[in-house]
């Protein structure tokens, strides 16, 4: 049997919470079509484990998009990915990712596409930690003050007492990270696109498969006049100023002063329907 047809089918505990039904539909239908062996790793470390004893079989996830990203930094640190052909059945809530990716989000098309489809080469983020990045890179505002329920009439005094305390208290912690417009210097290539003395509202990184990255940057209103946002393409991406966080995919980062991301032209590869 040919190498492409032997499988390591690595089974995300997530997915198997959520939707055991679309991971047994899954299971049935790749053992039907090729050799496989089934791994239900626990946690992170299993995960990685079952990955790193793969031999020869070719990996297939059976999870979300934390699954896949998890998948693709273990390969990409241990500088396995230019020889690996990942493959994915998406399974569970945050499946956005799959999708763009042209993944089916059917167990059972999902699983078809591993055994018939073909190979896509994407592009890469990766920042100057090891940290990678398939979709989009977003820096930006975190969420404003939670909004403070109307008391009604007849409500209880109680109620209103919390209300008032939770209020007091919103307003006098101290600002949160990223709660509002960012001082930060962005460069795209070794060109400045914005600087520290124009707070942004957000920034966002795309890798758009030519080995390039699209960078939009939102800059803050001045006064009542909504500001441009201001784009750009490079392949290095570095962006600069006070403690900020920032959003890899599905996952959080930061806080960090300084990170630098370069596109990887092609450096993964994921099982996609034949066209």
């Amino acid at each position: 049997m040919a190498t492409s047809d032997q499988l390591l089918v690595v089974i995300d505990p997530v997915a198997r919470t959520c939707d055991g039904e679309s991971v047994r539909i899954a299971k049935d239908v790749l053992s039907a079509g090729a050799a496989t062996k089934v791994c239900l790793p626990e946690g992170p470390e299993e995960f990685a484990r079952a990955l790193a004893r793969r031999g020869s079989r070719r990996p297939v996830v059976v999870g979300d998009d934390r699954a896949l990203l998890r998948a693709v930094t273990l390969l990409h640190r241990r500088r396995e990915l230019d020889g690996t052909v990942l493959s994915l059945v998406p399974v569970g809530s945050a499946l956005s990712l799959a999708r763009s990716l042209g993944v089916p989000t059917g167990a059972v098309a999902a699983a078809r596409t591993v055994l018939e489809g073909v190979e896509r080469r994407l592009d890469l983020l990766v920042d100057d930690s090891d940290g990678v990045v398939l979709g989009e890179l977003r820096i930006g505002a975190g969420a404003g003050l939670p909004t403070v329920p109307t008391q009604r009439a007849g409500g209880s005094g109680g109620r209103l007492l919390r209300v008032r305390r939770s209020l007091v208290r919103t307003l006098t912690r101290p600002p949160r990270p990223g709660a509002g417009p960012s001082r930060l210097r962005v460069d795209v290539d070794g060109v400045l696109l914005v600087d520290l003395d124009r707070p942004v509202e957000r920034v966002s990184v795309v890798p758009d498969r030519t080995g390039a990255a699209v960078v939009e940057v939102r800059p803050a209103p001045l006064g009542a006049e909504a500001s441009s946002p201001l784009a750009a393409r490079g392949r290095a991406v570095t962006v600069s100023g006070p403690d900020f966080r920032y959003r890899a995919d599905a996952l959080p980062g930061g806080p960090v002063r300084s990170r630098t991301w370069v596109v990887r032209e092609g450096a993964w590869g994921i099982t996609v329907p034949l066209a």
